[in-house]
């Protein structure tokens, strides 16, 4: 054969039985710059043989002839591949540290995995698979340029070095491999992708990564922690993805610091916890946990000694809203529309102190009408003067998230404007309103901007605070000479 279509077959002396196949290589082209004699190198043979036969059972060897010092040529016989494949070991025949020296060679990582899940499947299916969860993401993981996948083997011969298939995008930072004889070794990529057993195959593996998970969390939460701290975010974000499609898969295996401990949570072990009287996973967002806890919204919640869910990072909101609840608990943001915390009497009160400073509650709303839906008193706070929270849909956290990405029609959240009734302030006001009904707007717009410095908003003109605040102090001065 000529590398055509055609072939032709003919008698021929041969000592042995066998078959032997003899390749003749194309001549160097230096103006193509195709170089075909380097796989006529010993280093190259050997690279391709362990590449895509190391674990062919049968003995794959290579006349090598080196000369001695004395100049002897000496030719011996050198074996090229490993043939029994570690994935193919029985448990028990796999020494102690092998998998992870066969992790640490094979995908080059200094350190040993975090997890290791190795299994061998018989039946209608057939495979065996090596899984390994590393101890920190890959360099890229965050980047385009990192790829999913296992490597894919039938018998042990190598098909595939990434396939995509196989593993989803919430568990895309898996590395391993899958050796199935089920597969035809003729397969294509574009067959790959439409294979039956292939599919089948990876509904399996994800079944099994997040069986080992559970057991993880449930048996050495240590271990789990560290897991979560370095992989938790692309689990939410699995969640998130495709409308909450993975949700039920997911949901048990992601965790939250909270308001009163440092150790973080599961959803189920947040909601186990919960008082009888408490009808809502509450939420608080923030980059740290000690912002979160100096934020005006928080007052009732450490008052009443209520645990609340610390999101600190950007997917977790996002996250909750597309989940709406938890074991039919709902998710509830703490700077997030009405307060349900306050008990009858309290609401009762704040109700009736509202008619009463009516006139005040509408002079403020009006000089705020460009900047706020509303202007409230406060069921929520306690030792804060005022806050800025948002109503239902898009929170505040969320559009500043959303502002990030340029785009002109990305949804906004309504502003209200809550007041503490029982805060020295508002009976500042009370009198600003009487005395000197011209200054409210100014008072207004120095408590909206001050709301806005407290939940990490920005200000569009920081030199009409700067006035503002100038011209209170001064006037302040005034009185009180």
């Amino acid at each position: 054969s000529k590398g055509a279509a055609t072939y032709k077959i003919e008698e021929t002396d041969q000592e042995h039985v066998g078959t032997s196949i003899r390749l003749t290589l194309r001549e160097d082209d230096e103006d193509q710059e195709e170089d075909y004699s380097k796989y006529l190198q010993t280093h190259t043979i050997e690279s391709l043989v362990k590449k895509y036969s190391d674990y062919i059972r049968h003995p794959i060897t290579m006349d090598v002839t080196e000369e001695d010092k004395d100049g002897k040529k000496k030719t011996t016989k050198k074996t090229l591949n490993s043939m029994i494949p570690v994935w193919k070991k029985q448990k028990r025949e796999i020494k102690d540290g092998e998998l992870d020296d066969f992790y640490q060679q094979q995908f080059n990582d200094f350190e040993p995995p975090l997890l290791t899940i190795h299994t061998h499947v018989e039946g209608l299916l057939t495979y065996t698979s090596l899984l390994f969860i590393p101890k920190k993401p890959a360099f890229d993981f965050y980047s385009e340029k990192f790829e999913k996948g296992l490597r894919l083997y039938s018998r042990g011969v190598f098909i595939m070095d990434k396939n995509k298939d196989l593993v989803p995008d919430h568990f895309r930072f898996i590395r391993g491999l899958v050796d199935s004889a089920d597969l035809s070794l003729n397969i294509s990529r574009e067959m790959l992708q439409h294979d039956r057993q292939l599919k089948k195959i990876a509904t399996h593996l994800e079944k099994k990564v997040i069986s080992e998970l559970t057991k993880m969390l449930e048996s050495d939460r240590k271990r789990y922690i560290e897991f979560h701290d370095a992989y938790g975010t692309t689990l939410k974000y699995g969640i998130y993805d495709r409308f909450g499609a993975e949700k039920e898969k997911l949901q048990d295996l992601i965790m939250f610091k909270t308001s009163r401990r440092d150790e973080p949570v599961t959803l189920k072990e947040y909601v186990d916890a919960m008082p009888d009287a408490q009808k809502a996973i509450y939420y608080a967002t923030g980059k740290t946990k000690a912002h979160i806890l100096d934020s005006p919204q928080m007052d009732v919640f450490k008052e009443r000694d209520i645990d609340v869910l610390l999101f600190t990072e950007d997917i977790d909101e996002f996250m909750a809203q597309i989940m709406h609840d938890y074991d039919k608990v709902p998710f509830k943001s703490v700077r997030q529309g009405e307060s349900d915390i306050a008990d009858e009497a309290e609401k009762e009160n704040v109700k009736q102190r509202e008619k009463t400073h009516a006139k005040l509650l509408k002079a403020l709303k009006k000089a705020l009408s460009d900047d706020v839906k509303d202007v409230r008193l406060s069921k929520r706070l306690k030792d804060s003067a005022v806050c800025l929270i948002s109503g239902e849909g898009v929170s505040l956290e969320m559009e500043k998230i959303l502002k990030a990405v340029p785009n002109p029609s990305a949804p906004k959240a309504e502003r209200i404007l809550e007041i503490n009734p029982d805060h020295a302030l508002f009976t500042a006001l009370e009198s600003v309103h009487e005395k000197q009904p011209k200054k409210i707007k100014d008072y207004a717009k120095t408590l909206y901007l001050q709301a806005l410095l407290l939940e990490g908003q920005p200000i569009d003109d920081p030199a009409e605070f700067s006035r503002l605040i100038t011209e209170l102090m001064v006037e302040s001065s005034k009185v009180s000479s």
